[in-house]
């Protein structure tokens, strides 16, 4: 089914990725396996195999379009997206397309571009959608403590990364398998570095 979803889709996400490029990426979520298994012009640093904790979401068959919505990227910016329901010949769910946009380089010309910014048609990420949305609440905690901080992502040391990786630990946030690696890339770091301030920090 995943082989299938994907040789179906992934030309249609390359498409849509290439055309807006470098400003759109398209992620292919497989609603059998629950995982990432397409990932066209990356810019969220998810990798495929991650988790997609789509458990919960409850397709309606009249709403084949989910959003638009908003929320943060690693690097704090705003990302809008929509969420489109992909269904096999049986007329059954088998994925979500999700197309992100990033809305940093309209933001730059928000008075140029005001119609597209401000949409009165944008709403809240929809709860029945990544209700454990591990990645969102990563992103949201990371930049709500370098702002406690007075730092940024691209001026931490070593020291003060290790400090987050133990904030994060606290809030639960290594819980999924895809945690710690989508954090060392974040962070910069390897993936054992990230593991061995985990098993450290647990030891103690």
């Amino acid at each position: 089914m995943a082989g299938s979803f994907v040789a179906r889709y992934a030309p249609v996400a390359d498409g849509l990725a290439a055309l807006f490029h470098p400003h759109v990426e398209v992620v292919l979520h497989d609603l059998q396996t629950q995982t990432v298994v397409h990932i066209a012009n990356n810019l969220s640093r998810r990798a495929l195999g991650d988790e997609s904790a789509l458990e919960d979401l409850v397709v309606d068959p009249g709403k084949p379009v989910i959003g638009p919505y908003e929320k943060v990227n690693w690097d704090g910016g705003r990302i809008r997206s929509v969420s489109i329901v992909a269904r096999g010949d049986d007329g059954v769910a088998i994925g979500l397309i999700c197309v992100n946009m990033n809305l940093s380089v309209f933001e730059a010309a928000r008075s140029a571009l005001s119609l597209l910014l401000d949409s009165p048609v944008v709403k809240p990420q929809p709860e029945t959608l990544f209700r454990d949305d591990w990645q969102e609440r990563i992103n949201a905690f990371l930049q709500d403590w370098l702002a406690g901080q007075g730092l940024t992502l691209a001026a931490l040391s070593r020291h003060q990364k290790r400090e987050l990786i133990h904030a994060l630990e606290a809030q639960g946030a290594f819980r999924g398998r895809s945690a710690a690696p989508y954090v060392a890339k974040v962070l910069g770091l390897s993936r054992a570095t990230v593991f061995n301030h985990l098993r450290a920090l647990r030891a103690a």
